[in-house]
């Protein structure tokens, strides 16, 4: 049993290898198109020169130990009569300046290669983080609120580092290294024998076998302390943006111990990392000194013999070391590869999943020439199991105000999404104007549609720019026209700054009125013909709900207005009333005839109005206590 078990580890392992490397191959493919691109030729063109540059300096990298050997045997007097740079009468010094300048233009050369270069990283970089994040916003509602905020932006950071580092790594490191090693491999050949060959070969054979095999178990590693990463962060996220959440409930010690639970885990992971890293540079170390002793002990071997000058023994000794300086950093390029790879595969992984919304081949653009709303005999379900609509049928007229109440859980707010197109029915058909939402743009939809939510988020900007937002071509008329229109221009201009009053994140330093205000301001700068209001008032006091609703109806003139209600005196004007229950219409009609037909409306009116009296009454007794007091 235990033997079978091995087994199925092993191919379980063989089996996640194997898609590893087709999963390194398909990123390898996608790379390929940002770094040559058939639609950029002086993009090829640079890659190219940098190509040149690169082989250029790798040569004369090579070719510098020959001028300090040559430097060597004529300063020791014994140079060779072979010696084609002593033939030609450069002297000790002059060999000494040759070396300095090869030296100097081998970095040169490489400098030049990444400013080259540069134009055609930078452009990639640009190129994939623009696409990975039009895609995420392209993606589905249902997709987002199933992934963490957090570990979307870290999928999108490492990705996008990986492919930096993969192109300067795999492009100037890996490929000059094989050049480099090979070229030095003829130099040792030519210049001594065989045996030097072997020796340096086998050396850098198991150096690189050693490598990669303490590198692939440092890599499991990674993976996991960059899933304890994600975790931290995700953690560390979700508590900032809850803010005001762990004030309300004094749990800044419980979120405390549940980061910092996740930075231990990341701790214990770290330091795995530090302990398998010093054993690999230490094994590095000690096979490449090994390597050098046996090749430096037959040199001078030789040189004692007299069949090897003084500058032959040391130009062993430069190769040696010149090729262990890049070798030294193997590893870790290999694992930074090997971790770029699957970084760069995450967010591949990302753009391929699929948008579960996409326009329909050579949709039209929506056409609104009234603003008529039909849900006919709409069904839906975000999971199936859980059917939420069932054949809900209702027809709001161009310009009509159409109030929806019901319980919570009733499917208030999911027609306000199926209306905005975030969902797709999964029965019957949604039209506006007679045109199947399904057949139309999304673009289009979203342009003819304004929604003032229960709670407005705004961008961590200034009041104008959140207004402007509506539409970003308008001008400061029509911004502040806008906000006179949501009776906030009085206020911003109170404010010490003025419209260039930062807000805060999600709009924090703003009160819930004033948000509401801005949202409004926001979509009457929008001018929309069909409007929906998702419970806008909801989470506001009565007064301030008072207030708004003013600006709301001076917003609904002219305009198709869906409003989706939780208080019933905030839609009592409404031309129609339907009334939702389990996802089904359980009555339709105005605020009198609903109150006359003595049903679930009448009820759930006389319950908010018992409720609203005894907070009246409650207000009423504080005041006067108060009073007493005083």
């Amino acid at each position: 049993m235990r033997a079978e078990e091995q087994r199925a580890a092993a191919q379980a392992a063989s089996d996640l290898s194997r898609q590893e490397r087709r999963s390194a191959l398909r990123t390898i493919k996608r790379v390929v198109p940002y770094v040559w691109p058939q639609d950029a030729a002086w993009v090829r063109r640079r890659v190219v020169w940098s190509m040149l540059t690169l082989v250029l300096g790798k040569l004369i990298a090579v070719v510098s130990p020959i001028y300090f050997k040559s430097a060597v045997d004529a300063l020791a007097g014994d140079a060779p009569v072979s010696d084609g740079l002593a033939m030609f009468g450069m002297g000790a010094i002059g060999l000494t300046l040759a070396y300095g300048l090869t030296r100097l233009l081998s970095i040169g050369f490489q400098q030049w290669r990444d400013v080259i270069f540069s134009r055609v990283g930078q452009r990639a970089l640009r190129k994939l983080a623009l696409e990975t994040f039009t895609h995420i916003h392209r993606l589905s509602m249902r997709y987002h609120i199933t992934r963490k905020t957090g570990g979307l932006s870290r999928i999108i950071e490492r990705g996008v580092k990986g492919v930096d580092f993969l192109l300067r790594f795999l492009i100037f490191s890996i490929g000059p290294l094989l050049l480099e090693l090979l070229l030095v491999a003829g130099i040792l050949f030519y210049y001594f024998d065989l045996r030097y060959l072997i020796v340096v070969v086998v050396s850098i054979g198991l150096y690189i076998w050693f490598t990669f095999a303490v590198t692939e178990m440092r890599v499991k590693i990674r993976r996991e302390m960059n899933d304890q990463d994600t975790d931290a962060n995700q953690k560390a996220i979700d508590s900032l943006l809850n803010f005001e959440t762990v004030k309300y409930f004094n749990a800044e010690a419980i979120e405390a111990k549940r980061y910092d639970g996740a930075m231990a885990r990341y701790e214990a992971a770290a330091v795995k990392t530090n302990v398998s890293l010093a054993f690999l540079n230490f094994g590095q170390g000690l096979l490449i000194t090994l390597g050098l002793i046996i090749v430096m002990v037959m040199a001078a071997s030789e040189v004692r013999q007299g069949t090897l000058s003084v500058g032959e023994f040391v130009m062993v000794n430069a190769y040696m070391i010149q090729i262990s300086m890049p070798l030294n950093f193997l590893g870790t390029v290999y694992r930074e590869i090997r971790q770029a790879l699957t970084d760069m595969g995450e967010m591949f992984d990302l753009l391929e999943q699929p948008a579960e919304l996409v326009d329909a081949p050579n949709a039209p653009a929506l056409q609104v020439s009234g603003g008529a709303v039909e849900l006919d005999n709409v069904s839906f379900a975000y999971d199936p199991s859980r059917p939420i609509l069932h054949g809900v049928s209702l027809r709001v007229e161009p310009g009509q105000q159409v109030a929806i109440v019901g319980p919570s859980g009733s499917g208030k707010s999911t027609i306000g999404r199926l209306l905005f197109r975030f969902y797709d029915v999964t029965g019957g058909a949604l039209r506006i104007d007679g045109q199947d939402l399904r057949s139309v743009t999304q673009d289009s939809l979203h342009a003819q549609i304004g929604v003032v939510p229960q709670d407005t988020v705004l961008f961590n900007d200034t009041i104008y720019y959140n207004i402007a937002y509506g539409r970003t071509d308008a001008g400061q008329s029509e911004v502040e026209a806008a906000a006179r229109a949501a009776r906030i221009h009085d206020f911003i201009l109170s404010l010490p700054q003025g419209y260039d009053t930062a807000v805060g994140e999600r709009g924090l330093k703003l009160s819930g009125g004033e948000k509401q205000r801005v949202g409004i301001a926001r979509t009457l700068l929008k001018n929309p013909p069909i409007l929906l209001l998702d419970e806008a008032t909801s989470a506001l006091d009565s007064q301030t709900e008072h207030d708004i609703q003013d600006s709301l109806r001076e917003m609904g003139r002219g305009r198709t207005v869906i409003t989706i209600a939780h208080r019933l005196s905030t839609i009592v004007e409404a031309d129609q009333i339907v009334v939702l229950e389990a996802g089904r219409i359980v009555q339709q009609g105005c605020h009198d005839d609903l109150l006359a037909a003595n049903g679930r409306y009448r009820a759930m009116w006389q319950r908010q109005s018992s409720e609203q009296e005894a907070e009246r009454l409650q207000a009423e007794a504080a005041r006067l206590l108060a009073q007493v007091a005083d």
